[in-house]
């Protein structure tokens, strides 16, 4: 194979007969191999990479794993391009499951007032409705993170579905006479201002749900679907003592995650700083 360089070949000997290392050619077309002994091949040497290895992201003959002359990073914006290509279908289980409970919502509240809201077998339905939206409040975040679901319209659309049942479900209780409103008030009141908050520092990161804000959760789930199934006699008193303790926990979340908003935000801003004194420098 006269005439093929000893690169394409493989590392076969050129055209002279001389042999040819694939990871030292010569530099210049005419220099020796030995010449540059410690050196990577002509074409790193001259400050570019080759082509087909840069193409492919893999290493370069020098070791350099970036696939960029000089061990060089990647762009910032190169990891924010890949991101966006990554990003998971609208089209998954998760957002399923979130536009069902949306859904559920205006068919719970036709089932909590039905008959004037006093109705046994409508408030059983009402409370079936309600159940499957928290069960599916638990599985469509799981599913998400599990199997990398996630997408811009869930991390909107979750926390909205959520709200939109719970505050159905309470606003409803309240009317009718069955909680008293300042609970309402007080736990509509702290949802929607940690929704607010989490929207607020979204561009310097996303606040995690804690160990506490799960509990919570789960314990509003249950006081307010003891109430919607309408107990009496000690399951009634049950149910007060369910909701109080809901209560505490809303409160004593709240005052967390607006902590770590703060933390977060804090954060972000030495992070841009730093960064900004990098691009500078």
């Amino acid at each position: 194979m006269t005439g093929v360089p000893a690169s394409a070949a493989g590392g076969t000997s050129s055209a002279n007969g001389a042999p040819a290392s694939a990871g030292s050619g010569t530099a210049s077309g005419g220099a020796p191999s030995g010449a540059m002994s410690g050196n990577v091949s002509g074409t790193v040497s001259s400050g570019e990479a080759p082509v087909d290895t840069v193409a492919a992201g893999g290493a370069s003959p020098g070791g350099v794993e970036s696939g960029l002359p000089g061990g060089q990073k990647p762009a910032r914006g190169a990891k924010v391009v890949a991101a966006a290509v990554n990003q998971a279908s609208v089209w998954n289980i998760a957002n399923f499951l979130t536009m069902l409970r949306l859904l559920l919502v205006p068919g719970f509240v036709a089932l909590m007032l039905a008959d004037g809201g006093y109705d046994p077998a409508m408030r059983s339905f009402a409370w079936a409705a309600f159940a499957i939206a928290m069960i599916t409040d638990l599985f469509d975040g799981h599913l998400a993170r599990t199997y990398d679901l996630v997408t811009d319209f869930g991390k909107i659309a979750d926390p909205i579905a959520d709200k939109a049942i719970m505050g159905a479900a309470l606003i409803c209780l309240s009317s009718l006479g069955d909680l008293p409103w300042w609970v309402t008030v007080v736990i509509l009141g702290r949802e929607l201002g940690i929704t607010l908050l989490r929207f607020l520092v979204i561009r310097y990161g996303v606040i995690p749900a804690s160990r506490g804000g799960k509990l919570k959760t789960l314990t509003q789930g249950v006081a307010v679907g003891m109430y919607v199934l309408a107990l009496t006699g000690w399951l009634a008193t049950l149910r007060f003592w369910v909701m109080a303790a809901a209560v505490v926990l809303t409160v004593l979340t709240g005052f967390d995650y607006v902590r770590q908003a703060i933390v977060l935000r804090r954060q972000g801003i030495a992070e841009r700083m730093a960064a900004s004194e990098e691009t500078e420098a």
